[in-house]
C-alpha cells in the first residue's frame, strides 16, 4: 500500500509547500521593495526565466517518459495474451493423450498471471503469485517437451510460441519495475518549490494577494506532478491499466 499512498501524499506535501513558499516569496519581495524600491526587480527576469524554463523541461520530459512507459506496459499485456493464445492453439499438434493435462496447466497458468496483477500494489502478495506462476511455467515446458518425444515433427511449431509466452513474462516484470530514479521526482519537487518562491516574489508588486493566481498556480503544478507519478504506477493510482487485462481474461475464457 506504500506505493498507492506515495503519489497523493507527495502531491499534498508539494501543494502545501508551494502555498507556503508563494507567501514566503511575496513577503521577501515586499521587504526588498521597501529597502530598494528602484532596484527591487533589477536582473531578476533572467533568473526566473532560467528556473521556470528548467521546470518546463523537467515536466515535459518526465511526462513524456511516463506516458511512453505506460504505453509499453499496455502493449506488453496484449503481446502476452497473443503469445499465450498462440501457444494454446499449438497444443492441437501434440499427441491427444498429452493435451488434457497441458490444457489444464494453461488454464491454471493464465489464472496465476491474472492473479499477479490483481494483487498489486501489494508487492509481497504479487511476488508470491509470480513464484507460483513461474512454477506452472516450468510444468508446462516439461510436459510439452515430454509430449514432443512422441511427435518430434511438431517441435518447430510448438516450442517457439511456448518460449515466447515465457519470455514475455520477464519483459512485463521488468517494465513494471522500470521507473525514473527517485532523484528525478525529488528534483521535480524541489524545482516546483523554487518556482513558487520566485512566483511569490514576483507578486510582491501588487497591493494585495491574488488568491486565484496563488491557488491555481500551486494546483496546476501539483496536479501535473501527480499525473506523472500516477502514470508511473498504473496499478496503484487513479490512472489504471487494469482494463487492458481484459484481453488476457478473454484468452482465459476461450480455454473452457
Amino acid at each position: 500500500m506504500a506505493i498507492a499512498l506515495f503519489a497523493p501524499l507527495f502531491a499534498l506535501g508539494l501543494f502545501s509547500g508551494m502555498l507556503l513558499l508563494l507567501e514566503t516569496g511575496r513577503r521577501l519581495g515586499l521587504r526588498r521593495a521597501a529597502a530598494d524600491a528602484e532596484g527591487a526587480r533589477a536582473g531578476l527576469g533572467a533568473v526566473e526565466g532560467a528556473v521556470f524554463g528548467l521546470m518546463g523541461l523537467l515536466v515535459a520530459f518526465s511526462f513524456s517518459g511516463a506516458a511512453a512507459r505506460f504505453d509499453i506496459r499496455r502493449r506488453l499485456i496484449v503481446e502476452e495474451a497473443n503469445a499465450i493464445g498462440t501457444a494454446y492453439l499449438r497444443l492441437d499438434l501434440l499427441p491427444a493423450g498429452a493435451q488434457p493435462k497441458l490444457r489444464d496447466q494453461f488454464r491454471r497458468y493464465v489464472d496465476s498471471r491474472l492473479e499477479i496483477y490483481r494483487k498489486l500494489p501489494d508487492v509481497s502478495s504479487a511476488s508470491e503469485a509470480l513464484v507460483r506462476s513461474n512454477a506452472i511455467q516450468g510444468e508446462i515446458w516439461t510436459a510439452a517437451v515430454e509430449a514432443l518425444r512422441e511427435a518430434p515433427q511438431a517441435a518447430v511449431l510448438v516450442l517457439p510460441p511456448l518460449n515466447a509466452m515465457i519470455d514475455i513474462t520477464t519483459s512485463r516484470t521488468v517494465a513494471l519495475q522500470t521507473h525514473p530514479p527517485a532523484l528525478i521526482f525529488a528534483m521535480l519537487g524541489v524545482v516546483s518549490l523554487a518556482c513558487s518562491l520566485l512566483a511569490g516574489h514576483g507578486m510582491a508588486g501588487a497591493r494585495s494577494r491574488s488568491w486565484v493566481h496563488i491557488v491555481v498556480f500551486a494546483a496546476i503544478l501539483t496536479l501535473t506532478v501527480y499525473v506523472i507519478l500516477d502514470l508511473e504506477y498504473p496499478r496503484a493510482g487513479l490512472i489504471r491499466i487494469d482494463a487492458v487485462d481484459k484481453v488476457l481474461r478473454d484468452v482465459r475464457e476461450g480455454m473452457r
